[in-house]
C-alpha cells in the first residue's frame, strides 16, 4: 500500500513538481496550452542510506535535497519559456561559451549558492545586526538579546513574503502552490484525482514547506537563545553551524503534525497554516490539471 503521507511538492513557473514513489515529476502548462511532463526516476539520499535516514540527520539532507531538487525544476519551468522572452545576457551567452554542455548545471549551482548566501544575509546576518543596536539602548543579557533576534527574524520572514506576493508573476506561482496543496489532500483523502474534486478541498496543508520554514524560525528562536551573545562574526557563524540541527528538529515536528490527528498539533500548525494564505492563492480548474498530471506521473498513477 503507498504511503500517500509521502508525496510532497513545490510549485514552479507555470506548473507543479510533485515527488512520489516513482520519482520527480514537474508538470508545466507551455504557451501551446498543452501540459509538458518532465519525470526523473530519484530516490531521497534518506531511503539509500540508513544513516542518513535517522532522525534528526534526515531533515537536514531532506532540505539539501529539496533546496537541489527545487532549483533544478524551477529552472525546467524557465527553460520552457525562454523562447518568449528576451535575447539571452552577455553574462549568459560567456557562460554558455565557456561552460558548453554544462551550462544548466553551472547556473543552477550558481542560483544555488546565491539563493543560500542571500537566505543567510537576509534570515541571519539582518536580525542580528538589528538586535545588536538594542543591546546600544539598554537591553542587557544574551537570552533577552536571543529572544529579540528570533522575533526580529520571524518579522522579516513575514514581511518577506508579503511583499514578493504582490508581484503578478508570483501571485500565479502562489496559484499553482494552492493546487498542489488541495491535488495533495484529495489522493489523501482517496478521491478520484478531478479538478472538480481537487477544488473541494483547503489550500493550506500542514505539511508545506512554508509550515516548515515558519518552525524553523521558532525552533531557532529556543535552541539560538541557549547560545551567548558574542561578536557578530560569531553569531552569524554559529547560526550558520547550528543551522543542521534546527532543520532537522524541525523536520521531526512536521513529520509528526503531517501523522497526527491531535488538538497539539493542530496547535502546532496553526500559525504556518495562517502564513499560507499569504503563499497560496485559490487555482482554477487548468491549474489543478496541471497539479494532477504531476502526481500522477510522480505516482505512477495511470490516466
Amino acid at each position: 500500500m503507498k504511503n500517500k503521507q509521502s508525496v510532497g511538492g513545490q510549485a514552479v513557473i507555470e506548473g507543479v513538481m510533485m515527488r512520489g514513489a516513482k520519482g520527480v515529476a514537474t508538470a508545466v502548462r507551455v504557451d501551446s496550452g498543452e501540459i509538458t511532463v518532465d519525470m526523473k526516476n530519484k530516490i531521497p539520499l534518506t531511503k539509500r542510506n540508513k544513516f542518513f535516514g535517522m532522525p534528526v540527520i534526515r531533515g537536514f539532507v531532506s532540505l539539501i535535497e529539496s533546496l537541489i531538487v527545487g532549483v533544478e525544476t524551477l529552472n525546467y519551468s524557465a527553460s520552457l519559456f525562454e523562447d518568449s522572452v528576451e535575447e539571452p545576457s552577455k553574462f549568459e551567452e560567456w557562460i554558455n561559451k565557456v561552460f558548453k554542455g554544462k551550462t544548466n548545471d553551472v547556473i543552477m549551482g550558481i542560483s544555488l549558492i546565491f539563493s543560500i548566501v542571500i537566505a543567510i544575509g537576509l534570515f541571519f546576518a539582518l536580525p542580528t545586526t538589528v538586535a545588536n543596536l538594542f543591546k546600544k539602548i539598554g537591553i542587557s543579557g544574551s537570552f533577552a538579546l536571543n529572544i529579540m533576534e528570533g522575533i526580529i527574524r520571524v518579522f522579516i520572514f513575514i514581511l518577506y513574503i508579503f511583499t514578493i506576493g504582490k508581484m503578478e508573476d508570483i501571485q500565479r506561482v502562489f496559484q499553482y502552490h494552492g493546487a498542489e496543496h488541495k491535488t495533495i489532500f484529495c489522493y489523501e483523502n482517496d478521491e478520484e484525482l478531478t479538478p472538480e474534486n481537487a477544488a473541494k478541498y483547503s489550500r493550506l496543508h500542514p505539511r508545506c514547506g512554508t509550515n516548515f520554514l515558519f518552525l524553523v524560525m521558532i525552533v531557532s528562536i529556543i535552541i539560538f537563545s541557549l547560545t551567548g551573545w558574542n561578536s557578530l562574526y560569531q553569531r552569524i557563524l554559529s547560526r550558520v553551524i547550528m543551522l543542521p540541527i534546527v532543520s532537522g528538529i524541525t523536520y521531526e515536528i512536521i513529520r509528526w503534525m503531517g501523522r497526527s490527528k491531535s488538538n497539539i498539533s493542530k496547535v502546532f500548525a496553526y500559525p504556518g497554516l495562517l502564513l499560507q494564505k499569504l503563499t497560496t492563492r485559490e487555482p482554477d480548474f487548468s491549474q489543478l490539471e496541471v497539479a494532477i498530471k504531476a502526481l500522477k506521473t510522480a505516482e505512477g498513477i495511470e490516466g
